[in-house]
């Protein structure tokens, strides 16, 4: 579920499956369940066989599922070589690869694979939107929807490890079929004897074992495609795209994250933090309240002072991430936020992308945003690379180019007026400038890892605001979050 700018493996965007849970009745009870609330064995109950497609577990059945995705690769790169010779056209590996045919392969296996496979494949899918030609694009987009369920005996399998053969006894009802399904788990609805209605989360068997292995294979795709040129270093990041998958992989950590930030939340209005279920949470389930709410999407179709209300509260617990509580959840999934109509409450989902906050990462971030909104272009350029969000080398070789950007954002953000995130026109002049510095080889590097996380979630939140074209006094809330934090202790040496 992951991007950051300019690379294929932190992303702004991609939404987990919400599938519509048909099979409960009025009464919110799944259809099956008998008037005695006993839960049958799921081998009693008829299948839905829709999108049910049994997750590869094992070693060797993931290794197989990359040998036959490489194998379909192959044979469609010797057709489409044989078909370029032909028409006399030239041949590259990268055209070769992303032909549709190559690409609905990829699609395919990663999605059967799920866990890391299936995050790296939505990760290229939306760093390269802009690059991939349009039929590739939409194809390699389908991953962000894209999310199968486990068939209820794999499902029954895993709860019998986790909890035990008995584990119905603990519910009035559990249904089988998720309400939720993404690519390392899926979520499901139950009623505990007590009368507590909790969210399920379930982990996809094997996966927490194959991230490394699948985050290399992946890798070697993305290599041969042309998406991780030598001129970049990208073992460390591929550490830290592993870290972070083992990190959300760990369901007990990201139930302590949860309650964590429902604890800070306690006394801000405008969100809602699921309560955690320690009995019944483990290391590859996680069990919670269960809370209400649609799709964050719906608050664009809002009057236009609710939209813009409930948007600048995020707003404003981003600021508070990065500059108050040292910790934040660092993915920008839309899927991780729905919303409730009757009260404008945020409920705020999936907490297994949550990470400290470097506080050298946060006073850097300070330092710009004092200079930018005293309007001192060279104070933020200074702030900038001291922070080491851009290197010395661009500035010296593209001196111009980025004094333009510098002046664009300032102007933006010095605004004491609400900034509308669905007037996007000064992004296209961001991004000449960028992409004109890009095509110099001797300036590509990535900043350090602990920003590309905190700039992840900076720029889903203004993603988020572009989709629902909400306008916010970013000049306002930012004087505020700042007036109210102190810079944070650096670490000692």
């Amino acid at each position: 579920m992951h991007q950051l700018n300019g690379s294929p493996f932190l992303a702004e965007q991609a939404p987990a499956l919400h599938v519509t849970d048909a099979s409960l009745s009025a009464n919110g009870k799944p259809s099956y369940v008998a008037d005695n609330d006993q839960t049958p064995d799921f081998a009693d109950l008829p299948e839905d066989r829709a999108r049910q497609r049994a997750v590869p577990s094992g070693r060797i059945a993931r290794f197989g599922t990359f040998g036959r995705l490489v194998g379909g690769v192959a044979s469609g790169m010797v057709a489409e070589g044989a078909r370029r010779l032909a028409s006399g056209e030239g041949i590259s590996a990268r055209d070769l690869i992303l032909t549709p045919g190559n690409v609905q392969r990829m699609t395919d296996r990663l999605s059967h694979l799920r866990g890391a496979a299936m995050k790296m494949g939505q990760m290229i899918s939306l760093d390269a939107g802009d690059f991939l030609p349009e039929e590739l694009s939409k194809i390699l987009a389908t991953l962000r929807d894209q999310a199968n369920f486990m068939p209820t005996k794999q499902l029954d399998t895993v709860l019998r490890a986790e909890w035990g053969p008995d584990w119905r006894k603990q519910f009035r009802w559990f249904n089988p079929r998720p309400i939720a399904a993404a690519s390392i788990g899926q979520v499901h609805k139950a009623l505990t004897r007590d009368g507590e209605e909790l969210a399920i989360k379930v982990q996809y068997p094997g996966v927490a074992k194959s991230i490394d292995s699948d985050v290399d294979n992946v890798m070697t795709l993305l290599r041969v495609a042309g998406f991780a040129p030598p001129e970049l270093e990208m073992d460390k990041l591929m550490a830290a795209a592993k870290q972070q998958l083992h990190e959300e992989a760990d369901y007990q950590r990201e139930g302590a994250q949860m309650a964590m930030y429902r604890e800070q939340l306690a006394d801000t209005p405008g969100f809602v933090v699921p309560r955690l279920h320690e009995g019944l949470t483990r290391g590859s389930i996680l069990a919670m309240s269960f809370e209400e709410g649609v799709s964050i999407e719906e608050l664009g179709n809002e009057p236009p002072e609710r939209r813009d209300t409930v948007f600048a509260n995020l707003i404003r617990l981003v600021a508070r991430e990065l500059f108050e509580f040292g910790v934040m959840q660092t993915d920008p999934n839309f899927a991780n936020f729905r919303y409730r109509r009757e009260t404008g409450e945020i409920v705020l989902l999936d907490f297994g992308a949550c990470r400290p906050v470097d506080p050298a990462v946060s006073n850097g971030y300070r330092n710009m945003l004092e200079a930018g909104l005293r309007g001192n272009a060279e104070e933020v350029l200074k702030a900038t690379i001291e922070s080491g969000f851009m290197m010395p080398i661009v500035v010296e070789k593209h001196p111009e180019r980025v004094n333009r950007m510098i002046d664009i954002v300032i102007n933006e953000m010095r605004e004491d007026a609400p900034f509308d995130f669905g007037d996007r026109a000064f992004i296209p002049l961001l991004r000449e400038e960028g992409y004109a510095i890009a095509q110099d080889k001797d300036t590509w590097a990535f900043p350090p890892i602990e920003t590309l996380f905190v700039q992840r979630k900076v720029s889903g939140t203004a993603l988020l605001g572009a989709r629902l074209k909400a306008k916010a006094n970013i000049r306002r809330i930012t004087e505020e979050v700042l007036a109210s934090t102190a810079p944070l202790p650096l670490a000692a040496a």
